[in-house]
C-alpha cells in the first residue's frame, strides 16, 4: 500500500488524539494494524503525535525499512524508542476494548511514567468509520466480485440438496471469485463463517449473535446459519455472504426460492425494497441514524408487518450497520443512535421479513455516503430469483 494513503489514515487518528491531548498510541490488534500499516504483523505500531510512526516487529522477521525495527518482547519498547530519538509519552493510548487484560497491563507497565488511556479502540474505530477514496475503491471492486458470485448461485442448485450443501457451493463460488474467506467481526462474542444461508423456517431461529437473522447452525458450538435441512419447494433461501475480497467487508443479501413462493412472500419482499428506497432517499450527510431507522420502520408499520420484521421470535433492533475492515462498524441505523452520516461513511442496509412456513425475504446492499446522498455499491438484481 502506498505511503501517502497510510499517512492519511494515521493522520486521521492523530487528529483525534490531539483533541484529547494524547501524545502517542501503541497499535497492535490485527485490523488496526491493517488499517495503519497496510498489512498484519505480530508487533506494534508506535504512533506519536508529531513524528513519523515506527513499526516494531516480532514476526515476520524479514521486514525492513527506515522506520522498522525488530523486537522480541514489549519491554524493549522504551529502549528502542529512545534509540530512535522519540521522547517518552506523557499520555499513551492503548486499544482497551480489544486487548486481553494481561497484554494491556503488560504494555501499560512498560511506560510507568505515562498516563495510559484505554480509548484506542473507540478512537481508531471512529477514524475508520470515514473511508478514504482508496478504501472506497476497494469496496467497489469487492462489490463487482460479490455480484459475479451471486449471479452464479442458480447454476449450482440441484434438486434434493440440503441447505448445507447449497451453502458449500455458494462459498465455493465466493472463493473462486477471490473472496479471502475470513469474516472479520468486532466483538468478543461475535462469530460466523463467511456468512449465512437461511432456508425456510430456520430463518426464524433465534441466535446469541447480534445479527439481523440467526439460524440454528450445524452444531451448538456455532449456532448460526444453515442447519442441514433439505431444501423444499415453496421455501425461500436467503444468501448473506460477506464479500471480503480485498480486506473490506462488502455486505450483500439476495433471496432465491425453491419453485414459486406464496404471494405473501413477494408482498413482504416488496415492503423491504420500499424500506430500502425510503432510507436511501433520506440518507445524506447530516442525516441522523435514528431518524433513518424510524423512516424505514414507518414503511413497515404502514404495511402491517412489524411482527415479522427482522425476525419473529427474536427481532433485531437495527436495519443497518457500518462496514469496513470488519462487518460491524459505525454508523449503526438503530434507535437512540444520534450519530450523523458523513461523506465517506459506508453502511449496509438490510431490511428483512420472515414469512412463517416460507422463510426470510428482503434485501441487503452496501452504500457509500457521498457529498449529496448515497451511492449503492452492490449492484445485483434485487427480485426473488426462482431456482
Amino acid at each position: 500500500m502506498l505511503l501517502p494513503e497510510l499517512k492519511l489514515r494515521r493522520d486521521k487518528i492523530r487528529a483525534l488524539m490531539a483533541r484529547q491531548g494524547i501524545d502517542a498510541a501503541i497499535i497492535t490488534c490485527n485490523v488496526n494494524l491493517l488499517y495503519t500499516c497496510g498489512r498484519i504483523v505480530s508487533g506494534y505500531l508506535y504512533l506519536p503525535l508529531g513524528q513519523p510512526a515506527w513499526l516494531f516487529v516480532k514476526r515476520p522477521n524479514n521486514l525492513s525499512g527506515e522506520h522498522v525495527r525488530p523486537l522480541r518482547k514489549p519491554e524493549q519498547l522504551p529502549e528502542l524508542l529512545e534509540e530512535c530519538g522519540i521522547p517518552a509519552p506523557a499520555r499513551l493510548m492503548l486499544e482497551g476494548d480489544e486487548l486481553p487484560f494481561r497484554e494491556y497491563t503488560r504494555l501499560a507497565a512498560c511506560f510507568p511514567g505515562a498516563e495510559v488511556l484505554p480509548c484506542g479502540t473507540e478512537l481508531i474505530r471512529q477514524a475508520r468509520s470515514v473511508k478514504t477514496e482508496a478504501e472506497l475503491e476497494m469496496f467497489r471492486r469487492s462489490a463487482v466480485a460479490h455480484a459475479r458470485a451471486y449471479a452464479q448461485i442458480p447454476s449450482v442448485y440441484r434438486e434434493g440438496m440440503t441447505d448445507r450443501e447449497l451453502s458449500v457451493e455458494v462459498e465455493r463460488l465466493m472463493r473462486q471469485e477471490g473472496c479471502l474467506g475470513l469474516f472479520r467481526v468486532f466483538g468478543r462474542s461475535m462469530e460466523i463463517f463467511m456468512g449465512s444461508l437461511l432456508a425456510g423456517d430456520n430463518a426464524a431461529q433465534p441466535s446469541p449473535y447480534d445479527f439481523a437473522l440467526g439460524g440454528r447452525g450445524l452444531d451448538e458450538s456455532l449456532p448460526g446459519g444453515a442447519d442441514g435441512s433439505p431444501l423444499l419447494k415453496g421455501q425461500s433461501v436467503m444468501v448473506d455472504m460477506g464479500g471480503n475480497f480485498y480486506g473490506y467487508m462488502c455486505d450483500m443479501t439476495r433471496v432465491f426460492s425453491i419453485g414459486r413462493l406464496p404471494q405473501q412472500a413477494y408482498d413482504a419482499h416488496k415492503v423491504c425494497l420500499d424500506v430500502q428506497e425510503a432510507v436511501a432517499q433520506a440518507a445524506r450527510p447530516g442525516a441522523v441514524c435514528e431518524d433513518l431507522y424510524n423512516a424505514g420502520m414507518e414503511v413497515v408499520r404502514k404495511a402491517g408487518m412489524t411482527d415479522r420484521f427482522m425476525g419473529t421470535v427474536q427481532q433485531a433492533r437495527f436495519i443497518g450497520h457500518g462496514v469496513g475492515l470488519e462487518i460491524n462498524e459505525a454508523p449503526v441505523l438503530a434507535p437512540r443512535i444520534r450519530q450523523e452520516l458523513e461523506p465517506g461513511m459506508v453502511f449496509a442496509l438490510e431490511p428483512k421479513i420472515v414469512v412463517p412456513g416460507v422463510g426470510a425475504v428482503g434485501i441487503e446492499n452496501t452504500w457509500a455516503v457521498t457529498s449529496e446522498g448515497v451511492e449503492k455499491l452492490t449492484l445485483c438484481p434485487e427480485d426473488i430469483v426462482e431456482m
